[in-house]
């Protein structure tokens, strides 16, 4: 396996929590986002819990005053908003990672021997996305280029 691997920096991390657990309320959080022009790159739900559940997305840090007018408005129905920029997004690009099991452990385990703070984790079949704090971005980004030593 030899994978891309790439860095985004500037990157604002947005956190909804104690949203509506129904899907109509996330279409309506990306419908007003969109509206904005802003665009949304990783995005995790996590699982309901009762009638509740967060939502978790990143955008790039020029947009934060367009999200932060958005979700003021939010904190008025009890969600509580959670907001971190200056993040760094790397990405772990791989059509080899398809049906190739412990590729995951194997980025979450040089990970964790960088000590890397982990804000965020998304995947697809053949991409794995890092969400980490700008300070731990070098050291995580040198530690993953192992992937591409073996």
């Amino acid at each position: 396996m030899r994978p891309a691997i790439n860095v985004y920096e500037d990157i604002t991390l947005v956190i909804l929590q104690n949203i509506p657990a129904e899907i109509s309320f996330v279409a309506q959080v990306f419908e007003k986002i969109a509206e904005m022009g802003v665009d949304v790159d990783m995005i995790s739900l996590s699982p309901a819990q009762s009638s509740q559940t967060s939502l978790s997305f990143t955008i790039h840090d020029d947009d934060l005053v367009k999200i932060l007018s958005y979700t003021s408005k939010l904190n008025d129905d009890n969600i509580k908003v959670i907001v971190s920029s200056g993040n760094c997004k790397i990405s772990i690009d791989d059509e080899e990672m398809e049906n190739c099991p412990g590729v995951a452990a194997k980025v979450f385990g040089i990970a964790a021997k960088a000590k890397t703070d982990i804000r965020l984790i998304t995947t697809s079949e053949s991409q794995i996305s890092l969400l980490v704090t700008k300070s731990d971005l070098d050291a995580a980004h040198a530690a993953l280029e192992e992937l591409n030593k073996e």
